[in-house]
């Protein structure tokens, strides 16, 4: 018996993978003016994540979002959730500002104060202590598991898990007193929930910063995917230059560059090597890029060693790189129809924020009508409106305030007190009638005003309309 052959043209089936396997990233350490100032920034940045919590401001926490109580303490100032209107220009200013940095000067906030940039830098710090370079590191990766492996990585880990868990605890210590809950984590009595979000922010930590790394950058921030339209060619950002570099190629540091027809690229790709999301630079720029300019200390210490000019990568402008213009007008052109106007609605929005906030009045009224009637004719034959008044006093000092009401003529208040009192931010709540004559009602609704005025305090003074229905 023969078995049939496959013509000779035919193909075998080629498998191809949906999916490019992932190739762990071990950076190389590197130093320089920017890497300065990324320790700098980290250390900045953490000192006061973890410090703002135990300082104390007027007998309390400093800063404090207390949920339950409903009161956000940011040192002098105290918000409720009414002034919910603060944070939506947070936003804005926080929007307006990534806006206005990005144009500028790239992708700086990713490079230098986000926080997946920052803990991520601490744990390859710790990383680097215990395990030791990138070389030893990747040695270590391929080893096969003995005890000096199941050592060093075991301590790795607990050093990141106890940075992860003090991260979480300090998380947990902006919205639940902090010294509280340090007295119940010793004494291992914390409430469910604060158990709950001190894991899980540790856990989230621990993995991003520890495992995800770039993945994070490069997947799952969106602002990598979208960055793209606030850049122009004249935005600064970390820019291979190849009028410098090319051709490149190996050469012995005695070789005279020039003569042999090479760039100042020696091809030793460092650049590489130091790069946190691993790409190459040269290829141009790449979302995945995040800025940090490690690539740029990295190149400046081979270019120094080879005795070549710094600068073939730098933070630079595509206009400079096309010969548009030469370094020195890139500051003449930060300044630019883009930039202004981000500017200019900065400005305008932290000014009206910071001027709110000034003249901001430490009282709130809301009026709730009765819900049982919407008015009613006393014995007298006047007619009654009934009205709950909720005073909270936003001020961190006592007062006393006079209620008094407009709109009608001969409009009497009946309350249980002339004056209130309220205690530094107490919230108030109390009944008001409002009594008026028939005769001076014209309409089914008329609109009234309530004003309740400090008596120790002029400026402190706060109208509140609302409706004053005829039977």
């Amino acid at each position: 018996m023969t078995q049939d052959k496959q013509p000779a043209s035919a193909e075998a089936p080629i498998e191809q993978q949906l999916y490019a396997i992932q190739q762990k990233i071990q950076p190389r350490a590197v130093h320089g003016v920017f890497a300065n100032w990324r320790i700098a920034l980290v250390l900045f940045t953490q000192a006061l994540y973890y410090g703002l919590p135990w300082l104390q401001w007027d007998h309390r926490q400093a800063v404090l979002f207390d949920l339950a109580a409903r009161k956000f303490y940011i040192f002098g100032l105290v918000f409720w959730p009414q002034d919910f209107i603060y944070l939506t220009g947070l936003l804005i200013l926080a929007a307006l500002a990534l806006f206005l940095f990005t144009a500028v000067a790239g992708r700086l906030w990713c490079g230098y104060a986000c926080p997946q940039t920052v803990y991520t830098e601490i744990f390859m710090w710790a990383e680097n202590w215990l395990e030791g370079d990138h070389l030893a590191r990747k040695k270590l990766d391929k080893s096969p598991w003995n005890a000096n492996k199941l050592k060093k990585r075991g301590l790795k880990h607990a050093v990141w898990f106890a940075i992860a868990l003090w991260t979480g605890f300090t998380f947990v210590g902006y919205f639940s007193p902090i010294q509280t809950l340090a007295v119940d984590a010793i004494h291992a009595s914390l409430g469910p929930w604060e158990t709950f979000w001190i894991l899980f922010y540790g856990f989230a930590t621990w993995g991003n910063a520890g495992f995800m790394r770039e993945q994070v950058c490069k997947y799952m921030c969106p602002y990598a995917r979208f960055q793209s339209v606030m850049f122009d060619s004249d935005t600064l950002t970390v820019t291979y230059d190849s009028s410098m570099g090319e051709p490149r190629g190996p050469r012995s540091k005695k070789t005279d560059y020039k003569a042999a027809g090479l760039g100042t690229c020696i091809d030793c790709n460092v650049c590489v090597q130091v790069c946190p999301t691993g790409i190459d630079i040269r290829n141009g720029l790449q979302y995945e890029c995040i800025g940090c300019a490690a690539c740029i200390d990295g190149c400046d210490q081979i270019m120094d060693k080879m005795g070549y000019p710094r600068g073939l990568i730098r933070y630079t402008t595509e206009n400079v790189v096309k010969g548009n213009y030469p370094d020195s007008g890139i500051l003449k052109h930060v300044l630019r129809p883009r930039t202004l106007i981000y500017s200019v609605l900065l400005g305008l929005i932290a000014g009206a924020f910071v001027f709110s906030l000034a003249t901001r009045v430490p009282l709130r009224v809301d009026v709730i009508r009765d819900r049982v009637s919407l008015s009613k004719e006393t014995p007298e034959g006047l007619i009654e409106n009934v009205y709950r008044l909720q005073l909270i006093n936003k001020d961190s000092q006592p007062h006393r305030y006079t209620l008094e009401a407009h709109g009608i003529n001969g409009l009497q208040v009946v309350t249980a007190t002339r004056e209130i009192a309220a205690l530094p931010f107490q919230t108030i709540d109390f009944p008001v009638s409002l009594i008026a004559d028939p005769v001076d009602l014209k309409g089914r609704s008329i609109e009234v005003t309530f004003t309740l005025q400090a008596i120790d305090d002029p400026r402190i003074r706060e109208d509140v309309a609302t409706k004053f229905f005829n039977r």
